[in-house]
């Protein structure tokens, strides 16, 4: 801020009494003030404006120190003074034009320096801080043509060229940005916010190398640069190197604390980080500093939905279109919010929203094709799927969602579907075949081995009722346990993972050729998928070939198509001889079921039959919408039909939206069955559920999975059709184990008449509850040591199979 010393005295009350302090005073107050000794400055000044008050300098000086102490509203208020003690003064205005901007107030601002330019047409300063103002204002046309002015009064000034390096970065005009900076840093080889300029100019064309060098340029010449640090952190953001990220803002935070851009920009990092709790407090710091910023709401949004509070993440996210409705992004949230909230309908709403405004929208497209599926609507979400991947064929969530959907179809042949996994594998394994290298491994005999576990799911989600069973149980003596983790969030059992781990790696967003490569420096022997194709798998890293053995196993529960993975882990009953040729890996019998299970704790006690009470059968199915289709709909409405007095309870998470109800209910209705008939809706958890029926009735082609094996430890017996492998056999596994293969159908009628024989003798189901769960802790399916054993094996052996390979 430049201060301009008042040279003229005016006449008060008649009198010739100047009003101005003799100069030895301001001579002093301005010697003072630029050799920093603000204190004494601001001693000095206060007394001139005591005896003089309308002395233009003291208040100028007064504005100046205020500045410098962040005081911008107090600062702001003395150069106003400074201002009506002397309206001629065009510096003082061009100042309060510059302390506008520092207060984010461009339009005022604006407002200020043309007053300035209307005074002194050639002021460059003036000309210079109008840019700034019309830059903020995204008026870049007409800042560049202020910032060109200025040049054209004062073509040296490495501040104007940086200024103008700004203006045309942020008109893309990045080779012309980079030129403006270096000529300033020719004058000026020692100009760090050049270098900082340079920066980002640098990152927007993809040098990252350069961009990193030019801002550490900046802070060596300027350590405490603020803005240097921002830049830095936007840098290592977008090459999602988050850690580092946060700690380049937080230094800029601790430099300049009241800067809204960092705050905002480290809310965001956090949330990268899923540091969710952190980030909704920067996100309310820059709220209560600037309450109409659309952006912190809707980063404010994402904090909140982080921390699963879905309701407030749509109060977020309405406010953030309320103030600019033109944000797809937020739209497509408002979608994901209901969604979370199980408001089915209400999502698909806002998902079509964004696509009728921007038909190009890819991720509102995929979130339409998961809502479509989530509703049963398998057609209409694979027409979008293989929309998606026809004009995008490298996105693998779009082709996932796709081979999960054909999972669930109950039109499509387990050929046909293979066939698919098969074009997955030729479209982003097979390319990365030429990334495979050597392994060289240590083929001692009996060694310790090292076994890694590429899991999303080391939180609270079902897959830890089978999991946990073998990680808490391997022989810690002959096999070296590493988790790498692909977490959004962590929890209570993420806890109790890692304490089952000697090595625990965080892998979210590390890039697929990092992890690979540390897991080759690891030295994992044998690496095992838990996700197959959903959501966050790395199933990309494994077609890398990261160690010389890998497997699937557990969730999914069906091939991942990649030739790159050796084994899928399998039992006779998933996996029956014959249908090898379904699988991409080897299928590996167990001699055991493929999974141990264990009961979530708090399932209380088996309870009599509730039909000896109640006069009449009471059927269920917990499954989620995606696996009840026309052909199991028609199957139960004829089982239903059979028993007319018997009631049909269909409970799951597809079911909090009442819609969801009344759409299903329709379908049962085009077959006959009122209403009434059925009891629709969602408990969790669905213990008191299971307490509520007779008999299970499982889905096909895709069956069931945690919740059949739930039913039966509640002493519901269920009925399965052994369908497509190894989707479609996974309720025949799961009764194999427990001895009770004649509630295995092979035919759609078999099933029928399974379950209405079933339902017609009451006394042996009243039999059957009292002794299920007896028999299932008993069965091989909760021999949690002799399942962990049996994999250990299997383990050994397939590692001494490569070794032999080698010779």
């Amino acid at each position: 801020m430049r201060i301009q010393r008042n040279k003229s005295k005016r006449q008060t009350g008649g009198r010739n009494k100047t009003i101005s302090p003799p100069p030895e005073e301001t001579s002093r107050l301005i010697a003072l003030f630029q050799q920093g000794d603000i204190s004494e400055a601001e001693s000095v000044v206060q007394s001139l404006i005591r005896h003089f008050p309308r002395h233009n300098l003291a208040w100028k000086v007064l504005g100046a120190i205020r500045r410098q102490q962040g005081a911008f509203d107090e600062a702001l208020s003395a150069m106003k003074q400074a201002s009506i003690v002397m309206p001629e003064d065009y510096i003082c205005l061009r100042n309060i034009a510059t302390l506008l901007c520092d207060l984010g107030r461009y339009v005022d601002a604006e407002k200020y320096s043309r007053r300035t330019l209307t005074m002194q047409p050639d002021y460059a300063d003036a000309h210079n801080t109008l840019s700034i103002a019309l830059r903020s204002q995204n008026n870049l046309a007409a800042a560049e043509q202020s910032c060109r002015r200025a040049l054209k009064l004062q073509p040296n000034s490495t501040e104007y060229l940086a200024n103008l390096g700004l203006i045309l970065h942020d008109r893309k005009s990045f080779s012309e940005a980079e030129i403006c900076y270096r000529q300033a840093l020719v004058l000026n080889p020692s100009f760090a916010e050049a270098y900082c300029g340079l920066g980002l100019t640098l990152q927007a064309t993809d040098r990252q190398d350069e961009a990193e060098a030019a801002c550490r340029q900046a802070l060596t010449l300027k350590p405490d640069y603020a803005e240097a640090y921002n830049s830095l952190g936007g840098l290592f953001n977008e090459q999602m190197r988050y850690d580092e990220a946060e700690t380049a803002y937080r230094t800029a935070l601790a430099i300049s604390p009241f800067s809204l851009a960092v705050s905002h920009n480290l809310a965001r990092t956090l949330s990268h980080q899923y540091k969710h709790a952190d980030s909704e407090f920067y996100c309310r710091q820059v709220l209560a500093m600037e309450p109409d910023n659309a952006e912190a709401f809707y980063d404010l949004g994402i904090a909140v939905a982080g921390q699963d509070r879905h309701s407030e993440a749509k109060d977020c996210f309405t406010q953030a279109l309320r103030l600019k409705p033109d944000y797809p992004e937020a739209l497509i949230n408002l979608g994901n919010s209901a969604r979370a909230q199980g408001r089915i309908i209400e999502a698909e709403k806002s998902y079509r929203a964004v696509l009728h405004a921007y038909p190009d929208n890819k991720m509102a497209y995929n979130n339409l094709g998961n809502i479509l599926q989530e509703q049963g609507r398998l057609d209409e979400s694979e027409i979008i799927f293989r929309n998606i991947l026809t004009s995008n064929p490298d996105v693998t969530e779009a082709y996932s969602n796709l081979l999960f959907l054909l999972n669930n179809h109950p039109d499509k042949t387990g050929k046909e579907i293979f066939q698919e996994y098969l074009r997955f594998d030729e479209h982003f394994g097979l390319p990365l075949r030429s990334q495979w290298k050597p392994h060289n491994n240590t083929q001692a005999k009996g060694r310790r081995l090292r076994i890694g576990y590429v899991s999303p799911q080391f939180c609270r989600h079902p897959v830890r009722n089978f999991l946990e069973p073998l990680l808490s149980l391997h022989n810690k003596d002959m096999f070296e346990l590493y988790a790498y983790a692909e977490l959004n969030k962590e929890d209570a059992d993420t806890d109790r993972y890692r304490s089952y781990m000697d090595h625990w790696i965080p892998t979210k967003g590390m890039t697929d050729n990092d992890m690979a490569q540390r897991i080759r420096t690891d030295g994992i022997d044998i690496l095992v998928d838990i996700a197959g194709h959903t959501g966050g798998n790395r199933l990309l890293v494994f077609a890398r070939k990261p160690a010389p053995v890998s497997l699937h196993w557990l969730d999914f529960g069906y091939t991942t198509g990649l030739t790159a993975i050796d084994y899928y882990l399998a039992d006779n009953a998933c996996v029956p001889a014959g249908s090898e040729d379904l699988f991409s890996e080897t299928p590996w019998h167990l001699e055991t079921p493929c999974l141990a299970y264990r009961p979530t704790e708090g399932m209380g006690p088996v309870n009599l039959l509730p039909a000896m009470e109640r006069g009449h059968i009471t059927f269920g199915c917990l499954s989620r919408v995606v696996r009840i289709n026309h052909r199991t709909i028609r199957v139960w409405a004829e089982i239903l039909k059979q028993i007319p007095e018997s009631i049909l309870v269909i409970n799951s998470g597809s079911f909090k939206d009442s819609s969801m109800q009344e759409i299903l209910s329709a379908k049962f209705s085009d077959h006959g069955i009122e209403r009434n008939r059925l009891k629709i809706g969602y408990t969790s958890p669905p213990w008191d559920v299971l307490r509520s029926i007779d008999i299970g009735l499982d889905c096909f082609p895709h069956n069931s999975g945690t919740t059949l094996i739930e039913s039966l430890y509640m002493g519901v017996p269920f009925i399965t059709l052994a369908d497509r492998p190894s989707v479609g056999r996974l309720g025949s596994s799961i009764l194999e184990a427990i001895g009770h293969p004649e509630w295995i159908a092979q035919t759609e009628e078999e099933y029928i008449e399974k379950t209405v024989a079933l339902a017609g003798d009451l006394l042996k189901l009243t039999t059957i509850r009292a002794d299920l769960r007896q028999e299932m802790e008993q069965s091989p399916l909760m021999d949690e040591p002799g399942f962990t054993r049996k994999v250990e094996e299997a383990y050994r052996a397939m590692f001494t199979k490569w070794c032999e390979e080698q010779q």
